[in-house]
């Protein structure tokens, strides 16, 4: 278990470059673990534009909404949504970015303490959430926080990644209502 003080806030300009590096900077080995196609990566300019401009939107206008993770009020990592369709569904990911935090009950932690961000600001019914299947902590992370298994399937899930057997996870308004009581 992490000892320290953890919280999750909404993403602000000074954390996008934390995000782009993220991106930029991990091993091949991990962002294909996470299903990504090395070849179909932003370059990290692209990614600090797309970030930057998502935060001068209204929440009604975004194609992507996020929060950062922290441990004692430093960033350890990030829980983005995208897919974006207001008022009604969102697709979330889950990044930590510092291993030694992963396995340790952290996620579940901040993943509970990102849902508001996403439910009430962008005033959700469902969220989903698509891991490759044979990455085990986010979809460990789902389980406990109280998604429920949808099914395994073939897909491409996103315009960065490979085709992969994903595991769909779902909360419902109605459950999340339940899990915060």
């Amino acid at each position: 278990m992490v000892t320290g003080n953890l919280s999750a806030r909404e993403l602000r300009q000074s954390d996008v470059n934390l995000i782009a590096d993220y991106w930029s900077q991990s091993t091949p080995d991990h962002l294909i673990g996470m299903g990504v196609d090395l070849k179909k990566l932003p370059a990290r300019s692209d990614l600090v534009s797309m970030l930057s401009g998502q935060l001068g939107l209204s929440p009604e206008d975004r194609q992507s909404s996020c929060t950062i993770w922290e441990v004692d009020s430093q960033p350890v990592g990030h829980c983005n949504v995208n897919s974006i369709e207001f008022g009604e569904r969102a697709h979330m990911h889950l990044h930590l970015w510092r291993p030694e935090l992963r396995f340790r009950g952290t996620g579940v932690s901040l993943v509970r303490m990102s849902l508001p961000f996403f439910f009430e600001r962008l005033q959700l019914k469902d969220l989903y959430c698509e891991p490759i299947s044979g990455n085990r902590a986010p979809n460990r992370v789902l389980e406990k926080v109280g998604f429920d298994f949808i099914r395994t399937y073939k897909t491409v899930p996103g315009p960065i990644n490979f085709e992969q057997d994903v595991n769909r996870w779902h909360l419902s308004r109605t459950k999340y209502a339940t899990l915060m009581a």
